[in-house]
């Protein structure tokens, strides 16, 4: 976590707007609706289209499998700073088939002993793409187990993630309630 309070307040969710309720729908019919989307919900034109997009990413229209999809997600949360991401997504991805020794050293990356060639080209990719914003010729001809269509959702994937942590971040997005915050990922000054 970057900051300890929100820049920006997630709204009431007794005194919404029509077009926040609107938004929110899918979310209000579940009786449990986030933080980050609460927070979004200020913009909630832009939040209706940031659930189209992150609805694909996030469905099984993205061709990468969820265990590979949450690893490059939970390395991106972890290279942008994002605690409230991380801590989204360390049990989404334990439910995808990660253990929770390899989420731990999904933050040292790929030279963490363990990974397999393809999980360390996913990660080394991932880095180069929140890094440098481009993947090297090697780095791509690793990604060779992919098909075309599944290294396109790679870099999808890096790209939402690397957006959803940059306004988690910046908006001061707190932890829901009942989660806590890995100590790695406490970077509140």
């Amino acid at each position: 976590m970057r900051l300890g309070a929100p820049r920006i307040d997630p709204v009431d969710l007794d005194n919404l707007t029509e077009d926040q309720r609107e938004a929110l729908g899918p979310f209000l019919k579940t009786g449990w609706v986030i933080n980050i989307f609460k927070t979004l919900a200020r913009a909630p034109k832009a939040l209706k289209r940031f659930n189209v997009w992150g609805g694909y990413v996030l469905s099984d229209k993205n061709d990468l499998a969820p265990r590979e999809r949450e690893l490059i997600i939970l390395r991106t949360g972890y290279l942008c700073g994002s605690g409230y991401e991380w801590t989204q997504h360390v049990e989404i991805g334990l439910r995808a088939g990660l253990t929770e020794a390899e989420v731990e050293a999904i933050k040292t990356g790929a030279d963490a002993p363990g990974w397999s060639a393809e999980d360390a080209a996913l990660i080394r990719a991932t880095d180069d793409l929140v890094g440098d914003h481009f993947v090297n010729e090697a780095r791509w001809a690793d990604l060779a187990f992919l098909t075309e269509k599944q290294r396109m959702d790679l870099v999808f994937t890096v790209g939402q993630y690397t957006q959803v942590s940059m306004m988690l971040n910046t908006f001061g997005v707190q932890l829901d309630k009942g989660q806590t915050l890995d100590p790695d990922l406490d970077r509140r000054g």
